[in-house]
């Protein structure tokens, strides 16, 4: 599937975006290893959550859903996992198997994680390393890449891991091999990243602490009890509408019930600090996570360079934000974001070669880019079958001089099922074949 993009246009109008992704895995996760029965409204009912739920039906929980946003979780305990009839295929979700990797480190049974074309190309090394320093026996194909098999041990035992990079999966993936570990598994992060295990791991009942930037959970202590809550609105699905009113002639825009945890709003602070008009209307919290509505007004971007205790706080938001600065005066410098070469596609050389197709001027870091502020013209982008290149580079056609194709857009509905429609309706002219 290729999305085919009208130049111009003008953005204006109220939309909701799908629920947050990240939140959404680890929902179904702890949700099926609770005591009880989780309910949960706002779940995303995209191609990499589905996988995950999948996963966890094949391994014997009882989900319902997700039915118009509302998704049903018995869960099992702790203990209450079968063996699966065959591998677990998860698609292209890449935190769904780096986190499934942590809890499957523990269960009594062993199982294989596969994945898509894409997905079988990611590196899963900064995940299997320190399983195997917990005692989980742990292998994967030629580089480290999936399909990851996962055969039972004895035990495992907690470890104190300093982070080599800013990594929510890793971290994350830990934390909850945590869980079946004995004594206490601890995390440090050279810089802060997403917190959403943190704060869901305690709304299931079992206490994290942190110290600055060490966070640990305890193995073996209580079981997990059922929790119910609503999942906001993906920042990083809201990227997409909220660059395209900062960028279109006279754009304004409302989106509603965004997630707005501080550990994910690295994009808001970027682009104000490149001169967006961005207000946070009515902030209140949804279960244990801060939410608002977000008011986008078209806005004259000029370019920065973007600190670099901002870059983990918005690792996926990149690609929307380089075509933000695209359009900004003056250059953009991006920097301390290797982690963009490990995503569904090496997102540096995806920008930049998007971007120089549409005649922007970009210089490639082993890090980050340079973007020069131009005029985008009419062209061809590859999208590499990264979803969220896809989408960004769909905005570029509001300020282009022609018509604007990005191929292979198909896994946009991993993240953001209903993606053209919202945009149509905001005042894109997108149209998919």
């Amino acid at each position: 599937m290729d999305f085919h993009v009208s130049p111009g246009g003008r953005i204006a109008g109220t939309c909701r975006v799908p629920g947050d992704k990240s939140i959404s895995h680890r929902a179904v996760m702890l949700a099926a290893l609770a005591d009880g029965e989780s309910r949960f409204e706002g779940f995303l009912a995209g191609a990499d959550t589905l996988a995950t739920a999948a996963a966890f039906r094949a391994m014997g929980v009882a989900i319902d859903g997700p039915r118009d946003g509302v998704l049903t979780v018995r869960g099992v305990g702790l203990h209450g996992l079968k063996p699966p009839p065959g591998p677990l295929d998860m698609g292209n979700a890449g935190t769904g198997m780096r986190l499934l990797a942590g809890l499957m480190a523990g269960q009594r049974f062993g199982v294989t994680l596969v994945g898509d074309e894409s997905l079988s190309r990611r590196p899963m090394r900064r995940v299997i390393g320190p399983l195997r320093q917990m005692g989980a026996d742990i292998s994967a194909a030629e580089g480290d890449t999936p399909p990851l098999a996962l055969s039972p041990v004895e035990s495992l035992h907690g470890i104190d891991y300093a982070l080599p990079m800013a990594s929510a999966q890793v971290k994350s993936c830990l934390l909850l091999a945590g869980l079946y570990a004995a004594g206490r598994t601890c995390v440090t992060e050279p810089a802060p990243t997403r917190d959403h295990t943190e704060r869901m791991l305690s709304a299931f009942g079992r206490a994290v602490s942190r110290d600055g930037a060490r966070v640990c959970v305890e193995g073996g202590a209580a079981p997990l009890k059922a929790a119910s809550f609503a999942i906001p609105g993906d920042i990083s699905s809201a990227a997409f509408p909220l660059v395209a009113a900062l960028i279109a002639d006279g754009g304004e825009a409302l989106i509603e019930n965004v997630g707005i945890n501080p550990t994910r709003t690295g994009i808001l602070d970027i682009l104000r600090a490149m001169g967006a008009d961005i207000a946070l209307l009515n902030p209140r919290e949804a279960g244990a996570e801060p939410v608002a509505d977000l008011r986008v007004r078209a806005s004259a971007l000029r370019g920065i360079a973007v600190p670099p205790e901002l870059v983990p706080l918005a690792i996926d938001e990149f690609p929307a934000i380089a075509v933000a600065a695209a359009c900004a005066t003056g250059e953009t410098l991006i920097t301390g974001a290797e982690e963009l070469r490990v995503k569904e596609s090496d997102r540096i050389a995806a920008i930049a070669n998007g971007l120089a197709a549409l005649g922007i001027a970009v210089g490639v870091l082993p890090d980050g880019l340079r973007i020069q502020g131009g005029q985008f013209r009419g062209g061809v982008v590859e999208s590499h079958g990264d979803h969220r290149i896809a989408m960004a580079f769909s905005l570029a056609a509001l300020r282009a001089d022609g018509p604007v194709q990005i191929r292979d857009c198909v896994n946009v509905g991993t993240s953001f099922p209903g993606y053209v429609d919202l945009m149509r309706g905001l005042g894109l002219g997108i149209r998919a074949s």
